[in-house]
């Protein structure tokens, strides 16, 4: 199972500031095929191919505006949805498909829109936003960590999981609450 993170507070949030030349929107007709093509630039090509359609577009929680895209000259670069899952909870918002394109690393995009994901949360009303990850994804758990977000138990194998991740990363500074976190209770996601 990937890994849970839960930020538990969405107060206080810093504003989306985004480097000269990029700007943030939300999803417009015909993004399909940008969603696509940032996802297999960041995940790798699938098979089948992804399809916005059969995983976003299906999808009761997919509206234009739970949708966002970081932009560069107009064409989007980076993504991320702001999702409602309601076995969740009302109250909160589920980070999903952060995708940038690799050509624009190193600007801190994923952090961003990552960000205006927990503005629209704050915007709709949610209190608290929730994601899953990978062990192997350490760029997107030490963004994830920056933003506030904390390790959350959801199988006993993810204490040595977590472990693993932070301190072979040295993210300690990142999570100060790491071992009271991994001797903890086991909880429902």
């Amino acid at each position: 199972m990937q890994l849970v993170m839960v930020k538990e507070n969405l107060e206080d949030l810093p504003p989306v500031v985004l480097p000269d030349g990029y700007s943030i929107r939300h999803f417009l007709p015909g993004d399909e095929h940008h969603w696509e093509n940032i996802l297999n630039k960041s995940f790798g090509e699938s098979n089948p191919p992804r399809s916005f359609d059969q995983i976003m577009g299906m999808d009761a929680s997919c509206s234009p505006e739970r949708v966002l895209f970081v932009t560069y000259k107009d064409i989007p670069i980076a993504t991320a949805s702001a999702w409602y899952i309601p076995s969740k909870g009302l109250k909160t918002g589920y980070v999903h498909y952060v995708g940038i394109c690799p050509e624009h690393s190193g600007k801190k995009l994923g952090y961003l829109v990552s960000l205006a994901v927990l503005h629209r949360f704050v915007y709709e009303g949610r209190t608290r936003a929730v994601l899953q990850t990978d062990d192997f994804r350490v760029p997107a758990v030490k963004t994830y960590l920056q933003l506030g977000f904390q390790p959350f138990l959801v199988e006993e194998d993810q204490r040595q999981r977590w472990s693993n991740v932070i301190n072979n990363n040295g993210f300690q500074e990142l999570c100060p609450n790491l071992e009271e976190i991994v001797n903890g209770e086991i909880q429902e996601f």
